[in-house]
This record gives C-alpha cells, structure tokens and sequence, in this order.
C-alpha cells in the first residue's frame, strides 16, 4: 500500500493518491487529471474510488472527469446533494481498496456535508487520516462558506457543529494518526495555517489552538470567527460548479488554446466585456504592457489573485503570456473555474507593438530612489496585508491590502504622484494594473517593496511596528 501527498503550491491544495493490490483512490482531485491516471497506470492499479471531502469553494474538483476516464466511482459524505451520480457515504460506511479500508466519518462544520477519510491497513491498523478542509495542521475551516448557498445556516451554527465535529469525531481517535488535510499555507480556507502538510493527530491536539482539551464551545466559536476576515468572491461560484458539473478540462483547452494575431486580438479588447490579462513577469509588464490591460503573473499565486480580483468565473478573458506556457495558463485559470479564455496574443507584447498598437508602462523606481525622494509630505500606500503592516510598516504609510482595492478605489489619492509597495514587488503591480485601468495614473511602483526598502539608508526612524509606538 502507498498513499501519496500531491500538493499544488499555488493554490495550497493537497490531494491524495492511495495504491494497494491493484486498486486505487484519488482525494480530492485537481481539475487535470492525467497525473492521476499516469500514477495508477504506472502501479498497474485500477481507480476505483474518487472522494471528495466536500463540495470545494476555492477549487474547482477533477472528480467528473477523472470519473470519465477511469470509471471510478465518485463518493461524498452524508447530506451531500451532487446533481450528477454518485455514491452518497453514510457516517461510518466502509469502502474496500485492494487491502486498505476507507472509512468515511462525517465532520460537519466547515461544510455540512464534510467528511473524513479514516485509513485502515490490512491488519486493521489506523494508519492516517484525510480530513479535508475540517482540520489542518495548525488550523481548522471556516465555518462561513456553505451559509451563502443556505439561508437557515449561519457562521456560529456551523462553528458550533465543527466544534462537536472535532470532540466527538476526530480528537478520541489514535495520537499516531497521521493528518493529511487538504490545504496548506496561503489557503484562504482557514486564516493561521502552518507551512508544513502533514502531522499526528497527537501534536495536533498539543499544537493547534482549535483543539485545546478545555475550550469550551463559546470560547471555540469565538476564536474561530475571530479576524476572519470575508470570503474571495469565487468561493460561492467554484461551490456551484463542484455541485452542478462543468465543462471537462479537454473542452476548455481546445476552445481557448488558440492564438491570435495582433488584430485580431484587438478587436476582441475592444469589447467591453473582455478583460486583457497579462502574466508575464512584473518586471515585463512595467517596461511595457498593453493600455488597461491587468497584470496578474503567473509565477506568484495566480489563480487565487485572478479569483479574488476578477471575481465573476464567467469573466471573458484575453491572455498575454510567456511563449509556451499558454496552456498551463489556461489550466491554472480553470482551477478555479476561469473556463472563458478566448485565446492568447501570439507574439506576445512585441507583436502587439509591431502592428503598430500603443504600448503603456507603470513609473517605477528602486527602493534606494525611494529613500533618496522621501519625504515627511510623502503619500506611501502599502497593498500588503494587515497582518504585515502591523508587524512593520514605512511611517505614515496608508495600507491598503489588495484584495480590498476593488473596494476602495476612492480611497486611493488622484492628485499628486504617491508610492506604492507590497512586501517583494508583485502585488504592488497588479494594484498598479488595476489603478490604471481605473484611469488612476499618479502612481510610483517601489521595486522589491518592503524588503527591498529595509536594505536601504532609510533610517529605522521612518520604520513604525508595534514596539516603537507610542
């Protein structure tokens, strides 16, 4: 038996494969499903089982396809209501793979259809547990995204059926269990979650802040509903698809993998509907970017950012991309349910220019030019998170986390030039972008951002955090 960890980076998402005798299950598949099927095929293994832990909202699942093209049989927890066949688990129901047992308890909370996958060997020893989005090492879910889709629910009901989840369920079980949750780091489906993937249940009930021995419910309750802050605007929608269906990934790809030429291209930006999208490297798109196009790169944790940002999955996209990862664009997008890419610019920016088309760029200046140009009547806006500026900020600097901007655009100054920075230099940009395409123009982009402005002259003075405040 082998049961392996594949998590994806960008969107901190872990899935699982588990191999024993020939047979094979997926958890929680991603939306391309061929590594899956090269794993079983490599085992000489069968898939039979797909589960799903809960109707994701940052994700959108492979399940439907991967049940196309292996035959496997999708399963979920009690109280889910898929509109497309499968098997729906009672609390305690046993499935067979090879000589592994699959246990599914059901952990509402998070959502009410929240299910664990308990692992049993074929001694009968529980080896691990795969708990989906009801515990992760350091953290547990929110319990505030399944109210948007039932009026009856409310964060506090469903904080209260986690905590039971939690007591009853999973904190009796063996302290060697080995917890495999479903997300890590940088997941905005929990707010504190650790860096590491994996850990025992043991160090879990010693470490993590939900699972202390004598919280009460209203002390649980209250700490978890504590800071959340509110959900990305996706969320809602990637819950629809994982509950209604979608296009498969090999439909996507065949309508959007398409180049365009420079003409062509720019008649479809014209339209008003269409977004130009741009994810090049931050420092391709301050040389030179086409006019309100957004840049959001692909290097950094594109898909949630396009999600966060654009909001609407059903958003008509134009790409400009680095030559040859078109497709890999087209399929981070659809990740999160982002299926209406109506082709790339072939040629990319140069060809753009060549035809004879405007070219824009974004001020930008290094952060010893900062230190050189700053003053106490300079306007500095920092687009990290609170968490950030808190620990750390700049004197005077107004914050302005990003994933708020679409908010508060009126909070942004219109008249004089004003600095803008992130933490490395890639959120400042795509603020930058979305400024722009807002008709906001007075803007300097600080490269390298706040670490780059801490190696500079700039005396610790100008530096406020908790400790130098008065």
């Amino acid at each position: 038996m082998k049961i392996e960890q594949l998590y994806t980076g960008c969107i901190a998402q872990a899935a699982y494969y588990l191999e024993s005798n020939g047979e094979a299950a997926i958890f929680d598949p991603l939306r391309e499903v061929v590594p899956y099927l090269e794993k079983a095929q490599k085992d000489n293994a069968k898939i039979k089982y797909i589960f799903e832990t809960h109707f994701h909202a940052d994700f959108v699942s492979g399940h439907l396809d991967l049940s196309q093209k292996s035959g496997g049989k999708i399963v979920y927890g009690p109280t889910a209501q898929p509109e497309f066949d499968a098997i729906i688990a009672t609390d305690n129901q046993e499935f067979k793979v090879g000589f592994y047992t699959i246990k599914a308890i059901h952990t509402p909370g998070h959502t009410l259809e929240s299910t664990c996958y308990l692992l049993i060997d074929e001694k009968g020893k529980q080896h691990g547990i795969i708990t989906g989005d009801t515990l992760f090492i350091g953290d547990v879910g929110r319990p505030d995204l399944a109210q948007a889709l039932t009026e009856d629910l409310t964060q506090e009901l469903l904080a209260s059926h986690l905590y039971d989840s939690l007591r009853n369920k999973l904190m009796p079980l063996l302290d060697e269990l080995i917890v495999y949750p479903s997300h890590g780091a940088g997941s905005a489906c929990g707010k504190n979650m650790s860096k590491e993937t994996t850990d025992t249940l043991g160090n879990q009930k010693k470490t993590n802040y939900a699972l202390r021995a004598d919280m009460t419910k209203e002390e649980f309750i209250h700490e978890l509903l504590n800071g959340l802050g509110s959900p990305p605007p996706y969320f809602p929608q990637n819950v629809l698809l994982n509950i209604k269906g979608y296009d498969s990934l090999d439909s996507v790809l065949k309508k959007s993998n398409v180049g365009l030429s420079a003409t062509e291209f720019e008649t479809l930006a014209a339209q008003e509907d269409v977004i130009v999208l741009d994810v090049r490297h931050e420092n391709d798109f301050i040389t030179s970017h086409i006019p309100n196009s957004l840049f959001i790169g692909i290097q950094g944790n594109f898909a949630p950012w396009v999600g966060a940002l654009l909001g609407n999955v059903t958003q008509k996209l134009l790409l400009v991309v680095p030559e040859g990862r078109e497709e890999e664009t087209i399929t981070r997008l659809s990740r999160v349910g982002f299926d209406y890419v109506l082709g790339y610019l072939k040629g990319g920016v140069t060809a753009w220019s060549k035809a004879g088309f405007e070219i824009d760029t974004i001020t930008s200046i290094t952060p010893e030019i900062f230190a050189q140009q700053l003053t106490s009547n300079s306007i500095i806006i920092d687009a990290r998170k609170p968490g950030e500026f808190e620990a750390e900020h700049v004197k005077n600097a107004i914050n302005l986390p990003l994933d708020t901007i679409n908010d508060n655009f009126q909070s942004v100054p219109t008249g004089d030039p004003f600095f803008l920075h992130c933490a490395g230099g890639y959120r400042s940009v795509i603020m930058a972008s979305l400024l722009k395409s807002r008709g906001i123009n007075n803007i300097i982009n600080i490269e390298n951002g706040f670490n780059g402005i801490k190696q500079t002259a700039i005396p610790c003075t100008q530096f406020e955090c908790p400790s130098t405040k008065k």
